[in-house]
């Protein structure tokens, strides 16, 4: 991830110490910038609500059955195509529930008698992350699972010129409530601070370099 901030550490006009006091750790609320939006309570973990939507790609593995498609996804209705059990509604199950389902219909039509199968996710296509301001591609991005706040920036083509990498804000919803806390990405390329992992509907704005 060094190409995101290759450069930001000289020709800014604000030094490596500046930075660090005003951003010791990545998710504070900084006094150098009264404009931006802050939350003085750190971001609780993401929530681990792993269920199957539409456009999800997931893989599916029975043990001992090499010759079989591993990767499918879930069509706008919700199901999938799967191996000797054709159309399965999956929308709303777990990864494990998936497994649970193609193994009971397996043994139900005494195709295998002891199957193991193994589901895992490999894309949440229905559940997203939104990126904008300065980065290179602004828009909305698929939920991978352990996305973290560096990923998903190099997803969105990195900063840009005149992005700040030390005024980047991350909304994330409780409910009925959004809390919004500044990250430092400087902080986190420097090992300063920890990445954040992030969780559907989190959204990312980069702000601009004041020059």
């Amino acid at each position: 991830m060094q190409g995101l901030t290759g450069q930001h550490g000289r020709g800014r006009g604000f030094g490596r110490a500046g930075r660090a006091a005003c951003v010791a750790l990545a998710l504070v609320a900084a006094a150098c910038s009264s404009n931006v939006p802050q939350s003085r309570a750190p971001l609780a973990p993401p929530s681990e609500k792993t269920a199957i939507g539409p456009g999800d790609v997931f893989t599916l593995q029975i043990i001992g059955e090499k010759d079989l498609p591993q990767e499918y996804q879930v069509a706008s209705d919700g199901t999938a195509d799967l191996p000797f059990l054709q159309t399965v509604q999956v929308a709303g199950l777990e990864p494990q529930d998936i497994a649970r389902v193609v193994r009971a219909g397996l043994i139900q039509k005494q195709i295998l008698t002891n199957p193991i199968v193994i589901v895992q996710v490999k894309e949440y296509h229905s559940r997203t992350v939104i990126l904008l301001g300065q980065v290179a591609k602004p828009g909305s991005f698929p939920l991978t699972p352990g996305l973290t706040l560096m990923q998903a920036l190099s997803l969105a083509g990195g900063l840009s010129a005149i992005a700040d990498d030390d005024k980047v804000t991350l909304s994330r919803k409780y409910g009925n409530k959004t809390r919004t806390v500044r990250v430092s990405v400087d902080a986190i390329t420097d090992g300063r601070a920890e990445d954040v992992p992030l969780q559907a509907g989190d959204r990312i704005y980069v702000y601009q370099r004041l020059f």
